[in-house]
């Protein structure tokens, strides 16, 4: 039977590169983003009946709306994949309310409304797989992403404590862990030091290479390999775990 995947922050980046990874296995791709445009370019790239879905994660009605036209559209999802997120940093005294809510309300309150959306119906068939992309700053700190590293903090205890408590009912709960991917949020974060320290755009990137041991960025497409392994019935003894795709920067 065909399995359907849903995808959130879907129209680029990691998001894409799962939804294109996934799509060439057969699964059936639905992908959300708050930009309606980007998700309708990669659901026309994957072609299939692909879907696009636009929706706010950090609002609890969105994506109540996004998982209705979804299983209008689609069916239910058997796969969800909450990639959806942002990396904004600050020191402490400068990251203002709304920066640190933001953070919470769209890297984890958002897993958890699309997770407490799509369980459901995995509950009823008695299979799912939920894949939560979380970071090695969710195992680790680092200065000047306060705000972020609690949210991603915050989804690795969110996925093994769901994992916990589906484990005897087909569903698996992981969170991948990726370093510094070569993604336009990287390319975001560059501008910021460059703007910051007057390095060359060169010089910045060097700097976040060199922070793995093989001295460059991961790439959106071995994430999606692990992704893939992960939504598998191969994979289904992996649960409640946080796997880190970083080169070996983060040792656990």
């Amino acid at each position: 039977m065909v399995k359907t995947a849903l995808i959130t922050g879907g129209g680029r980046g990691i998001g894409r590169a799962i939804a294109l990874a996934f799509a060439r296995e057969g699964i059936s791709i639905a992908v959300a983003a708050r930009t309606a445009e980007q998700v309708e370019q990669v659901a026309r790239e994957i072609g299939n009946g692909a879907i696009a879905l636009v929706c706010d994660v950090a609002d609890p009605e969105s994506v109540a709306r996004m998982f209705n036209e979804m299983r209008e559209r689609a069916g239910d999802a058997d796969i969800l994949v909450n990639n959806a997120g942002i990396a904004e940093s600050a020191t402490v005294v400068n990251t203002t309310d709304e920066l640190w809510h933001k953070h919470l309300s769209i890297n984890l309150s958002g897993t958890f409304y699309c997770t407490r959306a799509a369980l459901p119906a995995m509950l009823k068939k008695g299979w799912g797989r939920i894949i939560n992309i979380a970071s090695v700053a969710g195992k680790t700190g680092a200065p000047y992403i306060a705000a972020y590293s609690a949210s991603k903090h915050g989804v690795l205890g969110l996925t093994r404590s769901i994992a916990l408590e589906v484990a005897t009912m087909g569903i698996t709960v992981n969170a991948i862990c990726p370093g510094y991917v070569d993604t336009e949020m990287v390319s975001r974060g560059v501008e910021r030091i460059t703007s910051r320290t007057g390095r060359t755009a060169e010089e910045a990137l060097d700097t976040l290479k060199k922070m793995s041991p093989q001295n460059r960025l991961v790439t959106p497409e071995e994430v999606a390999a692990l992704a893939l392994l992960l939504a598998s019935d191969e994979g289904r003894g992996i649960n409640g775990q946080g796997i880190n795709v970083d080169g070996g920067t983060v040792p656990f």
